[in-house]
């Protein structure tokens, strides 16, 4: 499976009816406070955008209801890992991007066969209090290593200027969050994103 260089995440269906349209191809939906009816309106509206868009969509941690509505990729931080049924992920037919911080959860997320895993936080990032260091370019490197032929993603205080060594580093995906959300134009951030990716698509 490839990825497109280009993560995208984003707290709501609203975002991503701004951005999906500009040519973003894979966004992930991570909203953590909501309930359950305010959610399925959120995963519907933003699978609807998706597929008008030719946009790959991954629904964050709510498994099951990506799974009652017929989508068809989930992405798991390790906690949410060790309460889900992968096996009910697998037999819907979803596609499983799983979060890795240090060398335990790398081997857990292996273990599951995920189609993706995520690496961070690479540098420094506002977006929530870590318990890690930054992992820095060279872990990139060594996790590529490690996981092979699955998709390496990178996340954790990405902005244009760091796409490069990410990239060249091994990961297969920038992921990034505030560098767009908390941008004064997100549009126009958006747009450099995807140019600044083309040479890796």
């Amino acid at each position: 499976m490839k990825l497109d260089p280009f993560y995208l995440i984003v707290d709501s269906a609203a975002w991503i009816e701004r951005l999906v349209p500009l040519g973003v191809k894979l966004v992930q939906l991570r909203i953590k406070e909501m309930d359950d009816a305010g959610l399925r309106r959120e995963i519907r509206t933003a699978k609807a955008v998706c597929q008008r868009h030719g946009c790959q969509l991954i629904v964050n941690d709510y498994w099951r209801l990506a799974i009652d509505e017929g989508c068809d990729f989930v992405h798991l931080g390790q906690e949410d890992l060790a309460e889900a049924d992968v096996a009910a992920i697998r037999h819907a037919g979803m596609k499983l991007g799983l979060s890795t911080h240090d060398d335990a959860e790398l081997d857990t997320a292996l273990a599951a066969k995920p189609d993706y895993v995520a690496l961070g936080p690479v540098y420094p990032t506002i977006l929530k209090a870590m318990k890690w260091a930054p992992q820095g370019l060279d872990r990139i490197a060594i996790w590529k290593e490690r996981v092979g032929a699955v998709p390496l993603v990178a996340i954790g205080g990405l902005n244009i200027e760091r796409i490069p060594g990410v990239l060249a580093q091994g990961a297969d995906s920038a992921a990034v969050v505030t560098d767009i959300t908390l941008n004064a134009d997100p549009e126009a951030r958006t747009r450099e994103w995807l140019a600044a990716t083309a040479q890796w698509r």
